[in-house]
């Protein structure tokens, strides 16, 4: 397992651009979010889909990286996002994941996503990984 410092560090080192931060990695679990600003917009001033996609994949991948340690090649091999309700554009988007499954070969979870301190979900996301075979020393 991975700590929530190590991931955080790996994600600054190889994915500079973004800006999602890490609030929390559990067994099995990870919370991100991110901050809503006009790049993350889409007309009729709601949060766009791919905003709220990218937030979701990262929380699946920090709690992934949180289960099975920092395995950079681990990659998105499916994800599914149904959208619930608009997302409140002032406010900061949260994910909470849970995997569902940790296998050899898949991970398995969901996340949900909410608009920060409003109780109801803004999208409801299911998402599998990739686990690259680990390679003998």
């Amino acid at each position: 397992m991975a700590s929530k410092e190590q991931i955080a560090a790996f994600i600054a080192q190889e994915f500079p651009q973004t800006r999602i931060v890490i609030e929390a990695v559990g067994e099995k679990t990870a919370t991100v979010s991110q901050a809503v600003d006009e790049s993350d917009l889409r007309p009729g001033g709601t949060v766009s889909g791919p905003t709220l996609m990218a937030v979701a994949d990262v929380a699946l991948y920090v709690a992934v990286l949180g289960a099975i340690g920092i395995v950079p090649l681990a990659v998105t091999t499916s994800l599914t996002i149904n959208f619930l309700r608009k997302p409140e554009a002032g406010r900061r988007i949260v994910a909470e994941c849970q995997l569902l499954k940790v296998g050899k070969t898949l991970a398995i979870g969901e996340v949900s996503l909410y608009s920060e301190g409003l109780p109801d979900a803004v999208a409801h996301v299911v998402g599998t990984y990739a686990i690259p075979p680990k390679r003998p020393a």
